[in-house]
């Protein structure tokens, strides 16, 4: 949006572990000062010290059970709008390590946001990366029915396509982590019936079994080649005991050529789970052949000169021509090493 009245951080239910900041090794870039912008909004070296600070709301009439780990209260991170933005409400839920009582925190935050005026939202955005990209998926159907008919309602995922996909070894080591989930939250009634009521829940983990079912705009945002997705998924530690795969999940160009074509199987597989819902003209999609993940929460990878684009279409302009209902947009990359403008991720 263009103008926005909230950056929420909620903390949701059915999260999974997203990538570890201290792992970044560069992202094309070597300049320190660029590293630390990309990570933090800001950097020390650079001339431009005023990052948006947003204070933390805490939820303090939530419900007894409604609270982290610790005890203490759930909040968020509301900045309000002005003007033409004053009713217009983005909802961005964050990835966490572990939660337990995500249901009842998710619930208190919505009331609680409703109290101080998202019931009067003209127009609403639910978005999320990573596990909050799932999230978004997950809960997108719900968040629709919070509003009346009049107000536009949308939702974005950013790098929560996960695949139910084999692992280098033949195993399933992204569907037992959710079995995992699934089985150890107890979260069965929580996950969309759509899915539940012909699938096991686990396979509801899953948004290639939401995506094409789901009654409320989507727009999908991932790069083909999800950088958690091949060092948690495809190519875990616990799937290549040998370290064949070690320099490749960290770093694209030490990939052999064997492991390109696994990897461009994934990249076919994710191809063929977003056909069907692509077909919907309500739906967006941005899929390029980056390696990368979260693209629309650094200012690099969403809107600057050199961020990655499709078709000449940067993600930023791509979701507001999408949200805006300006243009039909299903953009999908050609395979790599095409793109030129990818901004790599490489670790350590």
């Amino acid at each position: 949006m263009v103008k926005l009245l909230l950056v929420g951080l909620i903390v949701a239910c059915w999260l999974i572990p997203g990538t570890q900041a201290n792992e970044y090794l560069d992202f094309n870039v070597t300049e320190i000062d660029r590293i630390e912008e990309l990570e933090f909004g800001f950097s020390k070296y650079s001339s431009n010290l005023n990052p948006l600070l947003v204070g933390l709301t805490l939820i303090r009439g939530a419900d007894s059970g409604a609270v982290c780990l610790d005890g203490t209260l759930p909040g968020y991170h509301l900045h309000r709008g002005h003007g033409s933005g004053a009713n217009s409400w983005l909802i961005q839920l964050e990835a966490a390590q572990l939660q337990f009582r995500g249901e009842r925190i998710w619930r208190a935050a919505i009331d609680d946001l409703k109290a101080n005026g998202m019931r009067y939202a003209d127009q609403a955005l639910l978005s999320g990366c990573s596990a909050g990209g799932l999230a978004a998926i997950l809960r997108c159907d719900e968040f629709r029915d919070l509003f009346p008919g009049s107000t536009k309602v949308k939702c974005l995922s950013d790098a929560g396509l996960f695949l139910d996909t084999a692992d280098v070894s033949g195993g399933r080591t992204i569907r037992n982590l959710y079995n995992g989930i699934v089985e150890f939250q107890s979260v069965k009634n929580n996950l969309p019936r759509l899915c539940t009521n012909h699938l096991d829940p686990t396979s509801c983990f899953f948004p290639e079994n939401l995506i094409s079912q789901m009654k409320t705009p989507l727009f999908i945002v991932n790069a083909a080649y999800d950088t958690w997705q091949i060092q948690s998924s495809i190519a875990p530690k616990s799937a290549d005991p040998s370290g064949f795969w070690h320099d490749c999940r960290l770093n694209h160009e030490k990939c052999t050529s064997g492991q390109m074509r696994f990897l461009q199987s994934f990249r076919d597989q994710m191809l063929r789970v977003v056909k069907g819902f692509s077909m919907s003209r309500q739906n967006g999609l941005f899929i390029n052949s980056c390696f990368a993940h979260c693209q629309t929460e650094r200012q690099d990878t969403w809107f600057a000169d050199d961020s990655p684009v499709i078709s000449k279409k940067a993600v930023a302009i791509a979701v507001g021509d999408w949200y805006f209902d300006r243009a039909e947009v299903k953009l999908v990359d050609c395979p790599y090493p095409c793109d030129k403008s990818c901004h790599n991720m490489v670790f350590r």
